[in-house]
């Protein structure tokens, strides 16, 4: 019989920050707490979309850094200006659930974002209407999981945090509570 272990965030989002956060919010039912729901991170070729190559080394990061297989995105109308055909191969994208995205959070967190150059904090500005944020990356060698060969064509990805929350403020204390690391406000 194989125990599988719960991750880390999740455990403490469970034990600790819901009731936290019900407090701090002060939501009247539990079920009206924030939490993840999903996580989507994107590649985007762009210009690139036809180099073969491209698409191989897009696929092994976004493999590797989530542990899924990515998913090809397609153009949904053509654009002459762009050179951009209907049903042409435009991205990758891996959409993350459960505790695979308790996993990749906590990674993004705690060991990537601390890596990015010049980094003091995350944008408040990157949230949605409905409560969702949107953190651009602009190259994959942050990741630990990718050696140095894998990293010799750069190409950045977005990652979406996609939240139960009603609003940004909702959805904001929820990251700040998981660890988020926010640009502190200039007064």
């Amino acid at each position: 019989m194989s125990t599988k272990s719960i991750p880390r965030l999740k455990n403490l989002y469970k034990t600790e920050l819901v009731s936290q956060l019900q407090s701090d919010l002060k939501l009247k039912n539990i079920n009206q707490t924030p939490r993840l729901a999903k996580i989507v991170v994107n590649v985007g070729l762009g210009r690139s979309s036809d180099d073969k190559r491209m698409f191989e080394v897009a696929t092994n990061t976004l493999r590797k850094v989530t542990g899924q297989n990515p998913v090809r995105t397609k153009a949904r109308m053509s654009i002459a200006g762009f050179n951009l055909r209907e049903g042409q191969d435009i991205g990758l994208m891996v959409t993350l659930r459960g505790d695979n995205m308790y996993e990749f959070f906590d990674r993004l967190v705690t060991i990537v974002l601390p890596r990015l150059r010049d980094f003091h904090g995350v944008s408040n500005r990157s949230f949605d209407q409905q409560g969702n944020y949107s953190i651009g990356i602009k190259d994959q060698s942050v990741f630990p999981e990718l050696s140095f060969e894998e990293t010799t064509q750069l190409h950045g990805l977005q990652v979406t945090i996609q939240t139960t929350a009603d609003d940004q403020t909702a959805a904001k204390a929820l990251l700040e509570k998981l660890g988020m690391p926010f640009m502190k406000e200039r007064k």
